[in-house]
C-alpha cells in the first residue's frame, strides 16, 4: 500500500506572520530612527509598512487597492503580527514617496547579516561542485539587470526617448547565490561607471567575474595590484599586440595569449601583461568562439572559460527575482518608491532562501515561492510544511543551473 501524504502540521501562527517573524522585533524601530522615518510616521508606522511590503511582494499584489483591500479584509491575524496595521491608500502611496528608502537596503544588509550567524552554513553554501570546489576561494559574479518602468508617469528613469528603467548592479558570491552588494539606480549610467563600487571590499586572493561591459583597464590594473584575480570577455574592438603564445591548440582552446594593450591610453591604465584565451563554449547547442581576458596567468586555459561559464549563474538568480517576485507592476511612480519595492524583493528573496536552507528544501525556487503564497494566512507550521510537502519526484537544486536561464541574443 501507499503512504498517504501527511496532513500539514497546525500553528498558532499565520505563514504570513511566521515569515515576518525572522526580523528580529528590534530592527525595524531602530532602522527607522536612524534613518529618520520614524519622525513622519503616525499611525501607519514603519513596521506596518514593512509588513505591508512583504505581503505585497509574497501576494504578487498589482496595485495599491489590492494591498490594502486585502490587508484589510484580514486586519484581525495582521494585528497579531506585532501590532500591524493595514493602509489605506492614501497612507501607503504618501509612505513609499516620501519615506527613505535607504530603510528597506538596510534592512536587507542587516538581515543578511542576522541570518548568517544564526546558521553559519547558510553563509558558506556549497562548496563541493563545480568550480567552487576546485578553486576553493570566493568567488564573485558581477553584472546588472534592468528593470522596465512605465516611461508616460516615471520622468525621473527615462535612459532613452521613450524607454524608462531601473537598473540594479549586483555582485554575487557563487558559493552562496546570496547578494554581497547591491546598487539600484536609473539605467542611464554605463556598467564600467558603476565597477568600482560594485567590487569594492573584495579581498586579496579572491575571484571576480564580469561582463564585458564592466571593463575598464584602469580599474581592472587596480584589482591586479590589490592581489584580486578577474576573468571577463574582451571587447570586439581591443587592440593588442601578441607577446607570448603558451600552447598549441589542444581540443575546444583555440589560442592561449599573454598580450600587452597596443594604444597609448589603454597602455597607460594597464601596463602590464595581459592573457587572452580563445575557446570554443556552446551556447544553445551551438560552439561559438568566444575571447576571455584575465591576469591570472597560471590557470589553465579551460579553467579560465570554466570560470566565465559560471558567471551564467547570476542569470539565474535575476531571473528567479524578476519573474518570481513583483518587480513589474509597481505600487509607486517616484523613484523612493521604486526602490522601496526592489529592496523588499531582495528581503523577501533572502527570506526564502534562509527557509530553503532550514527546512533542506529540494524543489525549485519558483515553488518554494508558490507554495507560501498559496498558504499566507493559514495557520500551519511553516518549517514542517516544507520538509514534508511535495508530490513531483525527484530533487531539483535550489540555486538552479545556467541551462534554466534564458539569454536572448545570446
Amino acid at each position: 500500500m501507499k503512504n498517504k501524504p501527511s496532513t500539514p502540521t497546525t500553528s498558532k501562527l499565520s505563514i504570513l506572520r511566521q515569515l515576518c517573524n525572522l526580523i528580529p522585533n528590534h530592527l525595524v524601530p531602530q532602522l527607522a530612527k536612524e534613518t529618520g522615518v520614524e519622525a513622519k510616521t503616525r499611525s501607519f508606522t514603519a513596521w506596518s509598512h514593512v509588513v505591508c511590503l512583504i505581503f505585497a511582494q509574497v501576494s504578487h499584489a498589482i496595485g495599491l487597492n489590492d494591498v490594502c483591500d486585502a490587508l484589510g479584509l484580514h486586519s484581525g491575524p495582521l494585528s497579531a503580527l506585532r501590532g500591524a496595521t493595514p493602509p489605506s491608500r492614501n497612507n501607503l502611496s504618501h509612505a513609499n514617496k516620501h519615506r527613505d528608502a535607504s530603510l528597506a537596503e538596510k534592512l536587507f544588509w542587516k538581515m543578511l547579516e542576522h541570518l548568517q550567524c544564526l546558521s553559519p552554513g547558510f553563509a558558506r553554501g556549497k562548496t563541493g561542485h563545480g568550480v567552487t570546489r576546485r578553486f576553493r576561494r570566493a568567488i564573485h559574479i558581477v553584472d546588472s539587470t534592468t528593470i522596465q518602468l512605465v516611461a508616460s508617469c516615471m520622468d525621473w528613469a527615462k535612459h532613452r526617448r521613450r524607454k524608462a528603467a531601473a537598473k540594479a548592479h549586483v555582485r554575487l558570491d557563487l558559493q552562496s547565490f546570496l547578494p554581497r552588494f547591491a546598487i539600484v539606480d536609473t539605467a542611464k549610467e554605463h556598467d564600467s561607471k558603476r565597477a568600482r563600487e560594485v567590487c569594492a571590499g573584495i579581498k586579496d586572493g579572491e575571484i571576480v567575474i564580469f561582463d564585458k561591459a564592466y571593463v575598464d583597464f584602469e580599474h581592472l590594473f587596480e584589482l591586479a595590484m590589490a592581489g584580486i584575480s578577474w576573468v571577463t570577455r574582451a571587447k570586439d574592438n581591443l587592440q593588442y599586440r601578441v607577446c607570448k603564445r603558451l600552447e598549441k591548440n589542444r581540443g575546444k582552446i583555440l589560442r592561449d595569449e599573454l598580450i600587452v594593450l597596443k594604444t597609448e591610453k589603454s597602455r597607460k591604465h594597464y601596463p602590464m601583461q595581459l592573457r587572452r584565451v580563445v575557446a570554443l563554449v556552446e551556447v544553445d547547442g551551438k560552439e561559438v568562439e568566444m575571447v576571455f581576458l584575465t591576469n591570472n596567468l597560471v590557470w589553465s586555459p579551460s579553467s579560465v572559460a570554466d570560470l566565465y561559464r559560471s558567471r551564467w549563474s547570476i542569470e539565474v538568480f535575476f531571473k528567479q527575482i524578476k519573474q518570481t517576485l513583483q518587480l513589474s507592476d509597481f505600487l509607486g511612480h517616484s523613484a523612493n518608491a521604486v526602490r522601496w519595492q526592489i529592496w523588499t524583493a531582495l528581503l523577501v528573496y533572502l527570506l526564502l532562501r534562509y527557509l530553503a536552507f532550514i527546512s533542506s528544501w529540494s524543489h525549485s525556487f519558483t515553488r518554494l515561492f508558490a507554495v507560501i503564497r498559496s498558504v499566507l494566512w493559514r495557520k500551519l507550521d511553516l518549517r514542517a510544511l516544507l520538509e514534508r510537502y511535495g508530490t513531483a519526484g525527484g530533487s531539483f537544486r535550489i540555486l538552479g543551473t545556467p541551462q534554466a536561464a534564458y539569454f536572448p541574443g545570446f
